[in-house]
């Protein structure tokens, strides 16, 4: 009996850590989101993204004004320093073992930058339910969100109005498509 606890411990151990591993969502790439937001019903969220600077966030730091800044800054390369891509990129301080393989920093500030890691709500039976999406990770940005990269460290800062911004940016879903 002596021998038996300590292994029903040592395995309980074992399966608490999985059962934790398994919970902790992981960054899938906003490629994942694609397939169920990029049509009409979904308002074509995912193209809106996709023709949006946040999306090109990661090739800008290719430009030559970027280059220009970079230099300013001590910089010799903007696609690589940390003080760039921490805002230019989605999940830049996140460890790799939390991005999935299909998640890539090319796709610049992607759909998990504001609504999180997506690996536990993606699937469709979630997503059709907010308050499930929501409890599976699913985050609800705000102004908050965004002034994480919009304020006046940013050494190319524009005055950030959230509410003219944030028009810029929506991608609702049209009203037949929430019922």
């Amino acid at each position: 009996m002596k021998k038996i606890v300590p292994i029903i411990a040592i395995a309980a151990i074992v399966l608490m850590s999985m059962a934790s591993a398994e919970t902790t969502p992981k960054y899938v790439g906003s490629g994942k989101c694609k397939m169920c937001h990029k049509t009409e019903k979904q308002g074509k969220q995912f193209l809106l993204w996709e023709e949006s600077s946040h999306a090109k966030a990661y090739l800008t730091l290719a430009s030559e004004e970027a280059k220009t800044v970079a230099t300013k800054l001590g910089i010799e390369n903007a696609q690589t320093s940390d003080q760039c891509l921490s805002c230019h990129v989605t999940a830049f301080s996140v460890a790799d073992s939390l991005k999935e393989k299909t998640f890539s920093i090319e796709e610049g500030v992607g759909c998990e930058a504001c609504h999180g890691p997506g690996s536990d709500y993606k699937k469709m039976s979630i997503m059709k339910n907010r308050d499930k999406a929501i409890g599976a990770g699913l985050w609800l940005p705000d102004e908050n969100t965004c002034v994480k990269c919009h304020n006046k460290d940013s050494p190319t800062y524009k005055e950030f109005k959230y509410e003219e911004r944030l028009a810029e940016i929506a991608h609702p879903r049209p009203p037949e498509a929430a019922k």
